[in-house]
């Protein structure tokens, strides 16, 4: 397998809980976040999805959560596809500890590619589909600092 795109972000104080790790809410953030980077490396970014006359709705976020994140840790996320249909697909986004190199959380968020007027649903063309499985293979974004 060709190594995945690849977001590193540090985790800020705001995003813990009282118990001093990430507040579990905030992996959908983080799965968004990730996203939407794998999405500007893999096409350009979200706008351009939009000139192409689409947008994706997320019908379906499961989080499995493994290990805790702290304040100040660097997390790395690796984003892959892990299934295309018709008119949707799922990315897997892994999130694990740079230092430590654990596995803290996995999301799968499913998208439906919709018309990006009328919002009905589309099927993903074969240059969409290309770009999402190759269009960011091996890239990485460090907001980490």
């Amino acid at each position: 397998m060709s190594k995945p795109f690849e977001f590193l972000f540090r985790v800020r104080y705001g995003e813990c809980d009282a118990q001093g790790v990430v507040f579990n809410a905030r992996y959908g953030d983080y799965t968004d976040l990730a996203v939407n980077e794998y999405l500007r490396a893999a096409l350009g970014g979200y706008p351009e999805l939009v000139r192409l006359g689409y947008e994706t709705q997320v019908v379906r976020l499961l989080t499995e959560w493994k290990a805790p994140a702290r304040y100040d840790e660097v997390l790395k996320a690796s984003v892959y596809p892990s299934h295309f249909g018709n008119t949707s697909f799922t990315l897997t986004v892994e999130f694990v500890n740079r230092a430590t190199g654990a596995l803290v959380a996995t999301s799968q968020a499913t998208y439906v590619l919709v018309d990006a007027k009328e919002f009905t649903k589309q099927i993903i063309p074969a240059e969409i589909k290309s770009a999402l499985l190759e269009g960011a293979v091996g890239k990485q974004i460090n907001q980490a600092g």
